[in-house]
């Protein structure tokens, strides 16, 4: 059957903006390519410039080789690359970008300005476009290297530009793109300007421990091992968080393969096996992990924009990791004991504690056997003293509303969950999560009621977020110190906190801030609602005090049980978790035949 139109061949120009749509989607992007190729030219330095977010300005100077006229002109034409010659070298690439297209798809959708200048020559060259089109070239004075500037992103593809995010949004992206290479090769040195306020100045030849702790701040290296692991040809080295320190997000993972930011479905699932046991279900291991082999086992060009690759044998790959956080996390001394409900139950009686664990001191240690040998069960009391109302009450008024007139502590089960009795069965309660829906309450409490206690710090503490985590808490430290929270900026990703909201207690405001901003950054649009994201600072805020409190006395999880009864909604913590788990005695007669 004919069609109605006929076959034409697409014009360069929207061939361009067709490619653009594939490796230009944000400004972010547009910073990437240009990274890479003034890694991939040799700069030892390069330097990024961004006004609005990206969406006004981008400008990458670096201080590599440089260009002559004829290579600068035939730079900005598609498919032109001095990375590759023939099809062979697709299955061997030794550098981050190869298809020679970036700047073409970037001058097509932006007011483009090239200038380069080898240190050979006495006069550099400058190559002005404006949505693909050559406006301008001429000789020009610059220093030895090669500087790119985009203007006015997508002024000439409306539809695209009306798909851009806030200015504030596109710059936390453009912030995540500096990071990720700044961290993948610390032996170079880099600088970002936002809005002409410099924010990150890192020097040349850094080890990969000191770019972290310039990007991060020097406490959070404590929480990350080393890894260095070989395994069939496949090299596996960086840092592995321990189980203590997992988030919430998978937004602190770093994988590069041969130098390149990549990921792929295989390295998500290797992680997942080499923390198994190790960490909770919804909690993610800090990683930075390099994964270095021959060329020609990988596949990077997969995805348009090169974010994933593909193994030639991903099983290879797989168990090199997996060996490599397993031994990283099995040295002495680190918390990489497995965490309650896994396949490998911990120790009772072990004194190591990780994230999730709860020691009760003054509870008598139940004797352990293995099954099926049965010990001989002593006889039952049967006086008043067994129905009594447990001890430490204190006298507390009688509550009517709870669901039983008495329990009583029996024991813990997997280091974490206290086994309670009542009248009516057995109460199985995650005092974590108990503890974290008090805190809720009584926090969202002294919110409503405007009557927010803030306690003092001894001394102030100097707080180093995560480029993305100080952004968030910058624009909601009014928000902050209405809810208690003594917060100070004191420029680039540093903070001063001298004040906590006083039912929190004692907290590391470290732990308090991450998890504060990553509960705003959870919620997206929504954050606009004050409301909404009173609930999450309180949510987050609660959830780090929580952690902060893994030693309870016998008679401290008594009184938990009673004020529990008198929460609001004492079923669930604030993260939608269950509380308690009961059993019944009628459940457990028909379980047991005896109904």
């Amino acid at each position: 059957m004919a069609s109605a139109q006929s076959i034409q061949v697409l014009p360069d120009q929207v061939a361009n903006k067709i490619a653009a749509g594939e490796v230009v989607d944000r400004p972010a992007s547009v910073v990437k390519e240009l990274i890479e190729n003034s890694l991939d030219a040799g700069a030892r330095r390069i330097e990024i410039d961004v006004v609005a977010g990206g969406r006004k300005y981008i400008s990458v100077r670096d201080d590599g080789p440089g260009m002559s006229r004829d290579d600068a002109l035939l730079s900005v034409e598609r498919h032109a690359t001095s990375k590759i010659r023939d099809v062979d070298d697709i299955e061997s690439v030794h550098t981050l970008g190869f298809r020679g297209e970036a700047l073409a798809a970037i001058a097509s959708v932006s007011r483009f300005t090239l200038t380069t200048r080898r240190r050979e020559d006495l006069e550099g060259t400058e190559i002005t476009m404006a949505g693909g089109r050559i406006l301008d070239v001429r000789e020009t004075g610059c220093p030895p290297g090669t500087q790119i500037q985009v203007r006015h992103l997508f002024f000439n593809v409306p539809a695209r530009r009306k798909f851009l995010r806030t200015e504030q949004t596109e710059l936390s992206h453009v912030r995540h793109m500096f990071l990720v290479y700044a961290l993948s090769h610390p032996d170079r040195g880099w600088r970002l300007t936002v809005d002409e306020r410099e924010t990150h100045r890192l020097p040349e030849q850094s080890s990969f421990q000191e770019r972290i702790s310039d990007l991060f701040g020097t406490s959070y290296a404590d929480a990350l091992r080393p890894i260095d692991h070989e395994r069939e040809g496949v090299r596996v080295h960086g840092y592995a968080g321990l189980p203590r320190a997992a988030r919430s997000d998978r937004s602190e993972q770093y994988i590069f393969v041969n130098g390149r930011p990549a990921s792929a479905p295989v390295l998500g699932h290797a992680l997942a096996q080499g923390y198994h046991t190790l960490v909770p279900k919804g909690r993610y291991p800090l990683i930075f992990l390099f994964i270095e082999l021959p060329s020609g086992q990988v596949d990077v060009n997969v995805h348009p924009a090169k974010k994933e690759v593909r193994f030639r044998r991903s099983g290879q790959v797989r168990d090199a990791v997996i060996e490599a956080i397993r031994s990283a996390l099995s040295h002495p001394g680190d918390s990489a004991t497995p965490v309650p409900g896994s396949e490998e139950p911990a120790d009772p009686a072990a004194g190591a504690m990780t994230e999730g664990t709860l020691i009760i001191e003054d509870l008598p240690v139940a004797r352990t056997f293995r099954y099926p040998r049965m010990p001989s069960l002593p006889s039952l009391e049967t006086g008043a003293d067994a129905y009594a109302a447990p001890t430490g009450t204190g006298g507390e008024e009688e509550n009517r509303d709870a669901p039983w007139s008495w329990c009583r502590v029996l024991g813990q089960a997997g280091g974490l969950y206290v086994v309670l009795e009542t009248e009516d069965g057995i109460v199985l309660m995650d005092p974590h999560a108990a503890h974290e829906r008090l805190l809720f309450e009584r926090f969202m409490r002294q919110i409503r009621e405007q009557r927010v206690q803030s306690q003092g710090l001894l001394s102030p503490e100097s707080v180093e977020l995560p480029p993305q985590d100080a952004l968030i808490v910058r624009r909601n430290m009014d928000l902050l110190k209405a809810m208690g929270f003594g917060v100070s900026d004191f420029g680039g990703a540093s903070f001063i906190v001298d004040a906590l909201p006083q039912c929190l207690g004692n907290l590391s405001a470290l732990t308090v801030l991450a998890e504060v901003a990553r509960g705003l950054d959870q919620g997206g649009t929504r954050a606009g609602t004050e409301g909404w994201a009173e609930t999450q600072v309180a949510r987050a805020a609660c959830r780090a005090a929580v952690k902060a409190r893994d030693r309870l006395s016998l008679q401290e999880i008594e009184q938990l049980v009673i004020d529990l009864a008198r929460a609001e909604m004492p079923y669930t913590c604030p993260h939608g978790r269950p509380t308690l788990i009961f059993m019944g005695f009628s459940e457990l007669h028909r379980k047991f035949g005896r109904s």
